[in-house]
């Protein structure tokens, strides 16, 4: 979804643009639980993780599937990325790529056919909470500490694909940042039974990046988060610049950005995601934050994997 996030959003109090457009969010949760309940979901011959999310964009799905398939790895196993296609979403692909095999179709039913004929033993689906098409195995929702749920409210009015109460469903949580016993109460108020991680980012690639300076940019569903992630590395940032989620750079864009940094000795930087969207023939001028999730309690994760086979 290409547009900068509404500020309204993750505000604490309801604001008036929330109120206007409520009535908006509601038709759209009847129009989803109409689709839900009419839609019987189908077994897969292999086990289906699912890593999806609840606040729209900007939750580490995807860097969470990456960990989770080379835990796989080390178990022995032979995993296998499963996504709905879409075009504008390319960068999320070619991440996922760079680690291992990635199956796609506009029905994630079909890409996890696909992938049980070519023998992957366990799938792991970016994304599909609300495909309720495929049954899962183990459904692990992402949020991140800072945003939380923002307002609590669902799109428009809000950032929420789907109310909180929706985390009946799921069998994990995984929060990056800092512990929140707040947001974990709000969380075993609606399942009692669900598991709750923490992760946090470790830049492999940081010390590029010290006693520089440095102009960042981003176009993901958080922004800030990556200025803040930087910000908690000592980077000295002279300019912090964003772009709407999964924006698609144009030449003049890159062209100008290199020019304004590259005769001031400045080194211009932004994620990984947003890379994978710049033109090949401007990456050489620009650098990105190479990063990989760190899961505490990692033993306890992966016992809910392991349990996977042990129930299948």
């Amino acid at each position: 979804m290409k547009f900068f996030k509404p500020k309204f959003w993750d505000k604490k109090h309801i604001s008036f643009y929330s109120i206007i457009l409520f009535p908006i969010s509601l038709i759209i949760q009847l129009l989803n639980f109409i689709k839900v309940t009419s839609i019987k979901s189908k077994n897969c011959s292999i086990p289906v993780v699912c890593v999806g999310n609840i606040y729209l964009g900007g939750t580490g799905k995807t860097p969470l599937c990456i960990e989770i398939y080379n835990i796989l790895k080390k178990l022995g196993k032979n995993p296998v990325f499963i996504r709905k296609k879409y075009n504008a979403y390319e960068d999320e692909k070619k991440l996922l790529a760079q680690v291992g095999s990635v199956y796609e179709n506009s029905k994630r039913i079909i890409a996890l056919k696909n992938a049980t004929q070519d023998k992957f033993e366990i799938a792991i689906m970016d994304d599909g909470f609300q495909d309720s098409s495929i049954k899962k195995d183990l459904s692990i929702i992402c949020f991140s500490e800072k945003q939380w749920i923002g307002n609590g409210l669902t799109i428009p009015a809000g950032p929420l694909r789907e109310k909180i109460n929706s985390l009946s469903r799921a069998n994990c949580v995984v929060i990056n940042g800092k512990k929140n016993i707040n947001i974990e109460n709000k969380i075993l108020e609606q399942n009692k039974e669900i598991k709750i991680f923490y992760t946090k980012y470790i830049v492999e690639n940081i010390d590029n990046f010290k006693n520089k300076k440095i102009v960042s940019f981003a176009g993901i569903g958080n922004p800030k988060n990556f200025f803040d992630l930087l910000k908690d590395n000592k980077i000295n940032m002279i300019e912090q610049i964003k772009f709407p989620d999964h924006y698609n750079y144009s030449d003049r864009e890159l062209e100008n950005l290199i020019k304004k940094t590259k005769k001031n000795g400045i080194t211009l930087l932004t994620t990984e995601k947003d890379f994978m969207r710049i033109n090949k023939k401007y990456r050489a001028d620009i650098s990105y934050l190479k990063i990989k999730v760190e899961i505490e309690n990692q033993s306890d994760f992966i016992k809910q994997i392991i349990n996977l086979y042990e129930t299948n």
